[in-house]
């Protein structure tokens, strides 16, 4: 049975730091991509940062490009996601994701390319 569970959301200043986790259960990490997606209130769901687990290719979108990180730990079939210098448009609920719709050269961003997901975790950035 497969499962994320996401986590690490909390209520932060902007300019610090924030690291979000999600432990993977019930597959290993092989050519799946992993990915990170947010929804603010009021706003579509939006990726903000993929992992091809094969080779470790990321895609971030331009919005938190230099600031996000996202990172595999192989032996704990764990995806991390690092946030720097976070703003208040940062805000949203966090979720991980699995896709097997992907390959080399090709790091989907839809969210209907995505078979699971976490529950999400809240991330609330203040001025």
């Amino acid at each position: 049975q497969v499962q994320l569970m996401d986590s690490g959301g909390n209520s932060v200043q902007a300019g610090e730091s924030l690291r979000l986790s999600c432990a993977a259960s019930g597959f290993s990490f092989g050519t799946y991509c992993m990915g990170w997606f947010r929804q603010a209130p009021g706003k579509e769901r939006q990726a903000v940062a993929t992992i091809y687990t094969a080779d470790g290719t990321t895609y971030y979108p331009d919005s938190v490009k230099g600031r996000f990180t996202i990172s595999q730990d192989n032996a704990n079939n764990a995806v991390y996601l690092q946030m720097n210098n976070v703003q208040p448009e940062d805000t949203a609920v966090y979720y991980c994701a699995r896709s097997a719709n992907c390959w080399v050269g090709y790091l989907p961003e839809d969210d209907d390319e995505y078979d699971y997901w976490g529950r999400g975790t809240q991330v609330t950035v203040s001025s």
